[in-house]
């Protein structure tokens, strides 16, 4: 495998017993770009991750992290990557300060590099006015901050992110993305788990994952352009009786909520006149029906759904064999 990548995994896999976490799962990010691993809990992001932190060993496949194999040079791995996880691993009884310095320490940072480089991390971090509060009383936006300027302590040019922005506000995640965004900017890598789809779009490359499985990987822009058919977002009453009639509806390909809205992806926008003539034929109101463009949601749920119907159909194949 070549070294020019930031990363680059080979068909990793991890089983725990007669139970598959990931199933050979490859991708590559090329350094100083953001990578983010999009999917539902129990996907196997975060098992990806650890393995390629060095913290799992891969039941089979193969994966390099700037240029050291996860397998064979773990610890080579670790020194050249920061790691975020999703529980924030700060000390509650530590300042904002102490944190940084326990880790500097940890690195191995000598007196003068380790008071210059916290300097800048709580300046980085907006910390400077929190450096003395007991990790305990920041917030959960000042927490998320305080463990991303640790993962940075050493200047790794590798950044490994767990679900980073779980539990923290919109107007937190978008301030916390821009940071990261100013990091690659810098020439940081980034691979960063998320089931935010919004948080997605901050990517440069997208892997979709479900049970265990890359189901897709590609840029934003290019994964919806990959939809099957027109979205039609629809507005009307009683929307859990029209999602059972428009699933049977020929030329409907897909349908799913969306908040209390329906998207329905059909064939044919022609069809669009059809579906109002069926909801209303069947006493649903219809307030607004109109083509809207794709999501990352509506992508990953007409994928799921497509890869779903392909394991059942599979299913029955197999059985009808047997």
């Amino acid at each position: 495998m070549s070294t020019v990548n930031a990363v680059e995994a080979i068909e990793l896999s991890k089983k725990f017993g007669n139970f598959t976490a990931v199933d050979q799962v490859s991708f590559t990010i090329p350094r100083g770009e953001i990578f983010g691993l999009l999917g539902p809990n129990g996907a196997g992001k975060t098992t990806t991750i650890r393995m390629l932190c060095g913290l799992l060993s891969p039941t089979s496949g193969a994966g390099k992290v700037m240029g050291f194999d996860v397998a064979r040079q773990p610890e080579k791995v670790k020194a050249n990557l920061g790691y975020m996880s999703q529980k924030f691993s700060l000390y509650n009884d530590l300042t904002a300060f102490e944190n940084l310095d326990f880790y500097a320490r940890i690195y191995r940072l000598s007196g003068k590099t380790r008071s210059s480089r916290t300097a800048e991390l709580l300046e980085m971090a907006g910390l400077k006015d929190h450096r003395t509060e007991l990790t305990s009383n920041l917030s959960g936006a000042w927490r998320q901050r305080l463990a991303l300027a640790c993962a940075l302590v050493h200047e790794p040019p590798m950044l490994f992110l767990d679900e980073p922005t779980a539990g923290v506000d919109p107007v937190s995640r978008r301030e916390f993305w821009n940071m990261i965004y100013d990091l690659a900017g810098q020439g940081v890598s980034v691979l960063a788990t998320t089931h935010y789809m919004d948080e997605a779009e901050y990517c440069n490359e997208i892997g979709l994952m479900y049970q265990s499985r890359m189901i897709a990987r590609d840029d934003p822009d290019s994964l919806k352009e990959k939809l099957s058919g027109t979205l039609l977002e629809i507005e009307c009453d009683q929307p859990g009786r029209a999602i059972d009639l428009l699933k049977d509806i020929p030329g409907v390909v897909d349908a799913a909520f969306h908040g209390v809205l329906l998207h329905v992806i059909v064939s044919d926008e022609a069809l669009q006149n059809r579906l109002q003539e069926a909801l209303e034929a069947n006493a649903i109101p219809v307030q607004r029906i109109e083509r809207v463009l794709p999501s990352l949601e509506d992508v990953f749920v007409g994928m799921v759904n497509a890869e779903n119907r392909a394991r059942l159909r599979a299913e029955l194949k197999q059985g009808d064999v047997e």
